[in-house]
């Protein structure tokens, strides 16, 4: 079991199933080609086939070495789930299902150290993300009420209902064709209506999206100090063992040399007598 352990743990196995990943991705990519597979289906479907028992076999030797502690890892229940879904009966839709095993290719995020930084990153800033979105969806809502309300009978197909206001306000949030695709049609009703869009450009477009940016510039720029402190106390401590030890070592040396004087060495002794 010890063997089986290292080899799980091992950067050469990790490194073997993260190509491997990489490769099963490529190959359900050309999967979607009716050109690849009218030439080369057969081939394809085999070497997917034998991606499909690798990773069998990793799940199997997973579960051998940890046990029930193989679950307590989110990875490993995600890689369990698509690896089951595969192995399910071919149907109109199970076939759906089984295209979830590209998910996999996000497996490669854990083999990058720099794609692992910005997820734990991202993970962080979900709470402030979390109030920003919470305030952008009030903007929205308060606009779309208002839109609604102006702006409804002249175009109902745009405003007509809080669900197209709010379908209507996030294509101008997104600068898509604002201008000329919907706010200047409603300002040759509403020539006023310019008061409205704009400010809702501001506040939506230039401040509160931005707000998604500056938290996760800063909750990178966290993370990577938590890492550096993290790495400078591992670092301080390292110099203080190895001082520590040069300081038993001199005290050492010391002893042996006080020991070797002529008046605790015999033989010195009788050379200075004689």
């Amino acid at each position: 079991m010890d063997i089986l352990r290292r080899i799980v743990e091992s950067s050469r196995f990790k490194n073997f199933i993260t190509a491997v990943i990489a490769f099963n991705a490529i190959l359900l990519g050309f999967e979607t080609s009716p050109t690849i597979m009218a030439k080369a289906g057969t081939i394809l479907h085999a070497l997917d086939q034998i991606a499909v028992a690798i990773f069998v076999v990793e799940l199997l030797m997973k579960l051998a070495v940890y046990r029930l502690s193989f679950f307590k890892r989110a990875w490993n229940i995600f890689d369990f789930t698509i690896v089951a879904i595969t192995l399910l009966p071919a149907g109109q839709g199970i076939s759906v299902l089984r295209a979830l095993r590209i998910l996999r290719a996000f497996r490669l995020i854990s083999s990058v150290p720099s794609m692992r930084k910005v997820v734990e990153a991202l993970m962080r800033a979900i709470p402030g993300m979390v109030s920003v979105l919470t305030l952008l969806s009030l903007v929205f809502y308060v606009s779309a009420v208002m839109a609604t309300k102006l702006f409804g009978q002249g175009f109902p197909d745009w405003f007509g209902t809080i669900g197209a206001s709010l379908y209507s306000l996030f294509q101008i949030m997104t600068l898509e064709s604002w201008s000329m695709g919907i706010v200047r049609p409603v300002m040759e009703s509403y020539p006023l209506a310019w008061l409205f869009f704009v400010p809702f450009i501001l506040v939506t477009t230039f401040a509160v999206l931005n707000l998604f940016i500056a938290i996760v510039v800063d909750a990178m720029s966290s993370h990577v100090d938590v890492e550096e402190n993290k790495t400078r106390d591992e670092i301080e401590y390292d110099h203080q063992e190895i001082m520590q030890e040069l300081r038993a070592l001199r005290q050492e040396m010391s002893k042996l040399s006080a020991a070797r004087t002529p008046e605790n060495d015999p033989s010195e002794s009788e050379k200075t007598s004689a």
